[in-house]
């Protein structure tokens, strides 16, 4: 199941980086950079812990194929395929979520971009739907090769994304949208259903 833990990890990559980098291209013409956040800022701090986290997650494979013996309580293999299938259902949902944002997807918060709020599609039922699937596939790695290198990759990932949204999206999109944004999120969950609505 590593080998192809590693496997799921490239075509995440792949599919969420590489092609819908392509269809923004093919959309607009011009490939959304990467912002580069100060040092020290919530921005910065959300990518440390996200890397720390990514890198875990090539690492948890690996140690595994190298010997390092599961979590026992969490080796069975209805839960590595099911993990599996976690996984796979994540990738797929991530990028259906951002082709749902159409020319509005960007792969960093750009404090200088002003994009439409997207608020119907996935957006309608969870505002940060990329992230959610991110959490499913990051739940889902850990699950392949349940070991005490995946639990903290599941750690890092979890806890970057909050840093990112509650530090860095939420009030970004309150600057750019104000009420609009505002009305959106006091009647939509954050990254479940009903969870993490903002006051209006």
């Amino acid at each position: 199941m590593a080998v192809l833990a590693l496997i799921v990890l490239v075509v995440w990559l792949a599919v969420l980086a590489g092609i819908r980098t392509y269809i923004g291209y093919r959309q607009t013409g011009t490939v959304a950079t990467l912002v580069r956040p100060e040092t020290g800022s919530p921005a910065w701090l959300a990518k440390l812990i996200s890397s720390v986290g990514f890198v875990l997650a090539i690492a948890a494979p690996i140690a595994e194929l190298a010997g390092l013996g599961p979590i026992e309580a969490l080796d069975h293999q209805q839960l590595r395929y099911a993990g599996l299938g976690l996984a796979m259902a994540g990738i797929v949902g991530s990028f259906a979520a951002q082709v749902a944002m159409g020319s509005s997807w960007r792969g960093d918060v750009d404090p200088d971009a002003r994009t439409p709020l997207v608020t119907d599609g996935p957006f309608r039922v969870v505002r940060n739907p990329i992230l959610t699937c991110t959490a499913a596939t990051a739940i889902g790695l850990a699950l392949m090769v349940p070991n005490v290198v995946a639990l903290p990759m599941l750690a890092a990932i979890l806890v970057g994304m909050q840093v990112q949204v509650r530090l860095v999206e939420e009030p970004y999109l309150t600057r750019a949208h104000g009420d609009a944004y505002r009305r959106y999120a006091s009647r939509t969950g954050r990254f479940l259903p009903g969870l993490g609505r903002l006051r209006a």
